[in-house]
């Protein structure tokens, strides 16, 4: 689930990346303004803290499994139980690895109050993880019946990513060599999962609506929404049509289990749950990355419903970068970037408009010609839609649901991510060629216009594809921090919305502050602070 905090919407979400800024009625939670972020903003602690917390409970279940009062069903059961601790250790590690650089190495529960915690160097943080995720990978299952368990190719797939990782902040330390090793590693890693033959990505449609199209409401209310109110075509006319990018974004489509070969790792929301339970069940992504139209668009497109995404508070939207520039010029023939995936005619549904029933100009949606304030609100409350984060169909409106929330399975790791990481390695390893075919390999299954050239290849066409494919789904920060150098600072530089960065970021960093309470608490051992903060 995303939870309604800053922490979630900064981590998660990703906002004050390249991709993601805050809208005017967001300023508070801005997150690339460097006057004001410093190692004691609460986010940064939550985070580091988070993973900790996590880590005490894997240690916690390693030390159980060992107790003589604990029985096991088989030898079997207890390798799988202590591989899935092993595995969120690593996790959590690779985490803290990209975020905050060389931590401290925990691996046994603390029953007595520390304040000498050691910090390991960045490479070290990810060998560690590297080796436990390694020493688990024949006691991890190829696949399991019980959606959103375990299985080998998770821990493959952030092995891949942790020797990338490892091979940037070795060539950071001048070691070439040692890095072109890492990168070859990462490839054979990933290698077994996108080539293994478990995993394969879903080029015809299928699923829960596989003969389906969208149908998006343009009615004032419920009861209006009739056969003659529907939004069913695209601004040219066209039949508005589903297509397997979109089927795999619809609830019941997300698990392995339900035939979805290229889902590795899933988050298991059920509605049922949250009804039963505690109400924590859920999705929000509509009510925090959804629109805000009612506001500026009153006039011409208002209300809450699936017409205009739902019932957004746009806590965190995209930039141009995410919604425009990626799909400029010969990269526009994308299926990611197609009517049903990533909506971007909108119909008048006031009656009283001049556009009722048309579709609404984005002139007239960014109030061009107006007051700066103008725009930026109209820029930043109104923007394309991702079938990611919206649906025209939401459950349990009968029971009472608003369109804040969606209730499908959410994917951790889905396998364009690890065909992706391998290009990555590829490139970094010298290899263009190779890289623009796996990248090629989903611009094909996405029916894109344009092939990417081993000439085009380079780190933001990579950062790029990334972009097109795993929008509202990588942690970015993390893709941003673990590249090294000053691609972070550059990119955020370039493509945020506000200013603020372009005239307070004013350090090259890849790394995030050591949290100032973490370096207080510690007050037997010196911990030294990240460069630049």
């Amino acid at each position: 689930m995303v939870e309604e905090n800053n922490t979630s919407f900064v981590f998660r979400g990703g906002n004050g990346t390249d991709m993601y800024d805050v809208a005017t009625i967001r300023l508070g939670n801005v997150f690339n303004n460097y006057g004001t972020l410093t190692a004691s903003r609460d986010e940064l602690y939550t985070n580091y803290s988070h993973w900790y917390q996590l880590i005490a409970k894997a240690n916690l279940a390693l030390h159980a499994a060992e107790l003589p009062n604990i029985t096991w069903g088989s030898a079997a059961d207890k390798a799988y139980a202590i591989a899935q601790a092993r595995f969120f250790r690593a996790f959590c590690y690779r985490n803290l690895g990209e975020l905050y650089g060389g931590v401290p190495i925990v691996t046994a529960i603390v029953t007595a109050p520390r304040y000498d915690y050691e910090r390991t160097s960045r490479v070290e943080t990810y060998q560690y993880a590297i080796g436990e995720l390694e020493a688990i990978l024949n006691d991890l299952p190829e696949a399991t019946e019980q959606p959103g368990r375990l299985v080998r190719g998770a821990a493959q797939h952030n092995l891949a990513q942790l020797y990338i990782d490892k091979g940037v902040a070795l060539t950071e330390e001048g070691k070439s060599g040692e890095a072109q090793a890492a990168y070859a590693k990462a490839i054979v890693h990933a290698d077994a999962v996108a080539d293994g033959g478990t995993y394969s990505l879903m080029t015809e449609r299928f699923g829960s609506r596989r003969n389906e199209n969208p149908d998006y409401y343009y009615a004032n209310t419920v009861a209006d929404q009739t056969a003659e109110h529907l939004y069913s075509t695209t601004e040219s006319g066209s039949l508005l049509e589903g297509n397997v990018y979109w089927d795999l974004f619809q609830e019941g489509n997300q698990n392995y289990q339900d035939g979805n070969r290229e889902a590795i790792w899933c988050a298991q929301i059920d509605y049922a749950a949250y009804k039963r339970e505690d109400g924590q069940s859920k999705l929000q992504y509509s009510r925090v990355f959804g629109p805000v139209f009612r506001d500026p668009m009153a006039d011409h497109a208002k209300g809450e419903l699936e017409d205009v995404g739902g019932r957004g508070i746009v806590q965190v939207m995209p930039t141009f970068y995410t919604r425009d520039s990626i799909y400029a010029g010969k990269w526009a023939a994308d299926m990611r970037n197609s009517e049903a995936v990533f909506r971007r005619t909108f119909l008048g549904n006031n009656p009283t408009s001049e556009y009722y029933g048309k579709p609404v100009p984005w002139s007239v949606l960014y109030r061009d010609g107006q007051s700066q304030d103008a725009v930026n609100t109209a820029k930043t409350l109104v923007f394309p839609v991702s079938c990611k984060i919206s649906t025209d169909k939401y459950t349990g409106l009968s029971e009472g649901e608003n369109r804040s929330n969606l209730f499908r399975d959410e994917y951790l790791i889905r396998l364009p991510e690890t065909i992706l990481l391998r290009a990555e390695a590829k490139w970094r390893n010298g290899d263009n060629a190779g890289a623009a075919a796996d990248i090629n390999r989903l611009r094909n299954r996405a029916k894109c216009g344009y092939e990417a050239q081993a000439s085009d290849v380079n780190l933001d066409l990579i950062l790029d594809e990334r972009a097109r494919e795993l929008v509202y789904e990588e942690t970015r920060w993390n893709t941003l921090l673990r590249m090294g150098g000053t691609v972070a600072a550059d990119r955020i530089k370039k493509y945020a919305y506000w200013d603020d960065p372009r005239s307070t970021l004013t350090k090259n960093f890849n790394l995030w502050p050591i949290p100032q309470i973490v370096i207080d608490t510690n007050k037997d051992k010196p911990m030294a602070q990240n460069p630049g903060w």
